[in-house]
């Protein structure tokens, strides 16, 4: 069974993602594989051993079992990447925000991440809640090609969870959705219901002018007290010229919401 694909720089931000990945390898009947990248620097026996040891420690403290430990060398964004490839079916990570992971690892290379991943991901601040729960899902609509990347792993975590999907689409003052987004909102709520999964359909009034859309669909999940926000991770065509700061936004949004990408 393909397992998920957790990854740790021993910080508490991995320690969360820690968290949310058994949360949900449980509920998926899962295992969790735990990756920390050695750098050039720490490659020696002895450096395998410390960090082989401030692992188990990590885990000591969760209480967690043990779980399968994976310890690659290289550059660590490359060789993230690289084992999503390997058979697992979703990448889990801690991000300190804008601050990134220890490794100098920002928010735009979280999203590059994110987007070269083989696998959809799963990304929590060292913020989000420690006793992790996937209860509600905030599903922003959409005008993607490919829209069906999300909604496969959505559904999944869904069943899997028994949570509520709010499809959110924001309105604003004479603005016509597009045929894709449209198109895309339907074929949400067929899967939704194919797959027989509670779901709310959620069209909002904005209450101000703003090109993006990060800001208003964060206020919508706090609003809803949201468990985890699911997006592509990708730009559209309507919005490719602010796509990338609005994602990183949402990845490091400021009410600590996982965020799901595909």
């Amino acid at each position: 069974m393909k397992d998920l694909l957790c990854t740790t720089d021993l910080t508490k931000a991995s320690e969360t993602a820690i968290r949310h990945a058994l949360y949900l390898g449980d509920r998926l009947g899962s295992r969790v594989s735990l990756m920390h990248v050695l750098g050039k620097n720490g490659r020696s026996d002895d450096d395998h051993a410390l960090v082989a040891k401030a692992v188990e420690e990590q885990l000591g403290l969760i209480g967690a079992d043990r779980l399968h430990l994976l310890m690659p060398e290289g550059d660590f964004m490359e060789e993230i990447i690289s084992e999503t490839g390997r058979g697992h079916h979703l990448l889990v990570m801690g991000t300190h925000g804008p601050h990134g992971l220890r490794q100098s690892l920002f928010g735009a290379d979280i999203l590059k991440i994110v987007r070269r991943s083989a696998v959809p991901s799963y990304v929590v601040q060292d913020q989000s809640p420690a006793e992790p729960e996937l209860k509600r899902i905030v599903l922003p609509v959409a005008g993607h090609s490919d829209i069906h990347r999300l909604m496969d792993v959505v559904c999944l975590l869904a069943k899997a969870c028994d949570a509520e999907v709010h499809i959110y689409q924001l309105m604003r003052p004479g603005e016509n959705p597009s045929d894709a987004l449209l198109a895309n909102k339907l074929s949400m709520m067929q899967c939704l219901e194919r797959d027989k999964v509670r779901h709310v359909e959620a069209t909002i009034p904005a209450t101000g002018f703003s090109l993006g859309f990060a800001g208003p669909t964060i206020e919508y999940a706090r609003s809803v007290d949201a468990d985890c926000i699911a997006i592509m991770s990708h730009a559209s065509e309507e919005y490719r010229y602010i796509a990338d700061a609005e994602k990183e936004r949402m990845l490091a949004n400021e009410a600590f919401i996982p965020v799901l990408c595909a």
